[in-house]
């Protein structure tokens, strides 16, 4: 059985949808899921293509879409899957493990202090563009993989507003459980981000009952607000998780103005389904789309040594300390899906999160057999 079938569970999609989308009988996909057995036409590798456009664009991670095609063995499927999460899954660096390297602080724990951000071309141009909605109003989407740095990005602009002591408002409704539609979870409507924003910029007000009622108080509230000198930046975490009108909602939230001044920065974080969402080729978005900036958070890739090196002498140590000259680019190989043929290209893991989970069970395995330092072998061992 091909991994294709477990990503089609995964996002809740049909073999009947995938036939009718390519054009191909049930018979058929069950047999390319089921046994690997392509039909003589079209040619398998366009099918594959295919396949992998219309999974993504329904928001298969990177790493699924890598692995569509290849076998998953019956006997032993749970322990590969588990093999694979080890590359992303939470690793805690043990007392052990710090006294064996003697290292205090965990260098790749949460960040305290803006200065342990660190720089890539990608990143200071996402804190740039958020700094932007610091002394004008600006319409950003911030797209990555999870654990690219997203999250850490919006509590940087955050602090430098609390640090600064700036007049701007920051309005951040919550996301718990937040879904694109009410059978998985719970969509966030524009009257629900209406009230948000008028609680926070205004705390004593009584929401009005109306829609229509709320969004003048809301434009009323804001005007005010703005008037007496203030900037007001809204930002919504996981927006992966909008719904379609929603977003198309939040563009008329950026147009509400006094005179020439917009009165809100709306600032979307959220993963690479968000980038399928703002699509150009999607025409109930159009209006979004042509208002929206979208960025997206590349992997590490080549700043991958200079990144470990921050991390690392933020902690006080420096990274000929804890891995030799090998170690890093066996992290790197680890950490990217090679491409399968000449038509597709490898993939990057390299992101934040990835990075520091894998080294860290590397540091605590080395730990475990008494290595004075992170090898090569240590790394493909855990």
């Amino acid at each position: 059985m091909l991994n294709l079938n477990k990503a089609l569970i995964d996002l809740s999609l049909t073999r009947k949808w995938l036939g009718n989308a390519l054009g191909l009988s049930r018979t058929a996909v069950s047999a390319i899921c089921n046994h690997g057995q392509w039909p003589a036409n079209p040619e398998t590798e366009i099918l594959k293509q295919c396949i992998t456009a219309l999974l993504e664009e329904k928001g298969a991670s990177a790493a699924t879409l890598a692995a569509l095609f290849d076998i998953t063995p019956a006997t032993n499927g749970t322990k590969n899957k588990e093999d694979f999460e080890m590359l992303l899954r939470k690793q805690p660096l043990y007392p052990t493990t710090r006294k064996h390297f003697g290292i205090v602080t965990d260098p790749f724990g949460e960040l305290t202090d803006a200065a342990q951000v660190f720089d890539t071309p990608d990143v200071r141009y996402v804190r740039l563009a958020l700094a932007q909605t610091l002394t004008s109003e600006r319409f950003i989407a911030v797209c990555g993989e999870s654990g690219a740095g997203k999250s850490t990005l919006r509590r940087d602009l955050i602090d430098r507003i609390n640090r600064e002591a700036l007049p701007v408002i920051v309005i951040e409704p919550y996301v718990l459980g937040l879904e694109d539609n009410d059978k998985k979870g719970k969509t966030l409507k524009s009257t629900d981000i209406a009230a948000a924003i008028i609680r926070t910029v205004d705390p004593q007000a009584k929401l009005r009952l109306s829609a229509e009622s709320r969004y003048a108080q809301l434009h009323n509230v804001l005007r005010e607000s703005r008037r007496s000198g203030n900037r007001h930046v809204l930002i919504i975490e996981e927006a992966h998780g909008l719904s379609i009108p929603t977003l198309k909602h939040l563009k008329r939230f950026y147009e509400l103005e006094d005179g020439f001044n917009r009165l809100l920065s709306i600032v979307l974080i959220g993963q690479t389904e968000l980038t399928q969402k703002l699509a150009e080729n999607r025409s109930e978005v159009r209006e979004v789309v042509q208002r929206i900036e979208l960025i997206t958070l590349d992997p590490l890739d080549t700043h991958l040594e200079g990144y470990l090196q921050h991390r690392l002498i933020a902690a006080g140590k420096q990274l000929s300390d804890i891995m030799d000259k090998g170690a890093v680019e066996a992290l790197r190989a680890k950490l990217t899906v090679p491409a399968r043929d000449k038509r597709t290209r490898s993939i990057s893991l390299l992101y934040p999160l990835a990075v520091g989970n894998q080294l860290t069970a590397a540091m605590n395995y080395a730990a475990d057999i008494a290595a004075p330092k992170v090898t090569a072998d240590v790394i493909k061992a855990v």
